[in-house]
């Protein structure tokens, strides 16, 4: 589903910021290609490549957060208070929550497997729904 949920949330916060068209696909597209990544670590059995695409993924996600506040900060810099306060909040809901997944998934069953599944789920459940549900 995230595939198809955070797309909608970038273009979202996009909207509200201003941004071009142009810089909305662009973060999109990091966007698609760090879950891509993301779902390759998950999928693969080669520990070695498993590592190596949840580093690419996880880079992805540092690209992303950082064009998010840069890009769509600047965009949003001419919008009145109440806008530039909304796209704050929104903002920070995505940097907190999105920088915690790769977290997750590092002490859960497919990284470390520091947690178990039960407590691996619980993770991936709150966030969702604080990352989600929250920004909605």
């Amino acid at each position: 589903d995230w595939l198809f949920t955070t797309p909608l949330l970038l273009l979202d916060i996009g909207l509200l910021a201003g941004a071009s068209q142009r810089d909305i696909g662009a973060l999109v597209g990091i966007d698609a290609f760090m879950i891509v990544t993301g779902l390759v670590a998950t999928l693969t059995k080669v520990v070695v490549a498993r590592y190596a695409f949840w580093t690419i993924s996880t880079i992805s996600m540092v690209f992303l957060l950082y064009y998010l506040v840069a890009v769509f900060g600047e965009a949003v810099s001419d919008a009145d208070e109440d806008t530039r306060s909304t796209f704050n909040a929104l903002r920070n809901i995505i940097l907190v929550t999105w920088a915690i997944y790769p977290v997750a998934w590092l002490v859960g069953t497919e990284g470390l497997a520091l947690t178990g599944l039960y407590g691996e789920t619980l993770l991936f459940m709150v966030l969702d729904l604080v990352a989600k549900v929250g920004f909605g």
